[in-house]
């Protein structure tokens, strides 16, 4: 098959594949007489392998390391563990990043009034790098007892 048929059977794109054959992920294909390149079942195979390795993030490295390790009927699955569980440790750590760059962030939005002024904390904040105030000073949080109203006075809504 072709590369555009490979990769639609594959869910790689032809840039991707390209690119993998060009970094010896994927062996260079067979070439048909006519030039294109010709791919197989043990292509479909390999490129299927990388796709699953990227949906789970693992680098190119990694995915290469793997490769080696899928090919190797020697293989150690303790190798392959120390992969995983390596990666696992890099997606924590990362996943850990991005909560802390969202809860920086959502105190910057709760800070700003969005009031449609041009005073804001957040572009303040990405200006100096440092944590912006609020646009305007929040009432202190207890506020003065109202009176009740006079005339009518409701008991349970």
């Amino acid at each position: 098959m072709n590369i555009g048929q490979a990769a639609r059977a594959s869910g790689v794109s032809a840039k991707m594949i390209r690119h993998y054959e060009s970094i010896g992920l994927v062996p260079p294909a067979d070439r048909r007489d006519s030039g294109y390149r010709d791919y197989g079942a043990a292509d479909l195979h390999r490129l299927g392998f990388i796709r699953h390795a990227r949906d789970l993030g693992f680098s190119l490295e990694r995915i290469r390391v793997l490769l080696g390790l899928w090919s190797d009927p020697g293989r150690s699955n303790a190798d392959v563990k120390a992969i995983a569980r390596a990666h696992v440790r890099e997606l924590e750590d990362r996943a850990r990043q991005l909560n802390e760059m969202a809860d920086a962030l959502r105190t910057l939005a709760d800070a700003c009034d969005g009031d449609g002024r041009p005073d804001c904390p957040i572009i303040a904040s990405l200006e100096t790098g440092a944590d912006a105030p609020a646009c305007h000073p929040k009432p202190a949080a207890t506020a003065p007892a109202r009176s009740a109203p006079r005339g009518k006075v409701r008991v349970g809504r």
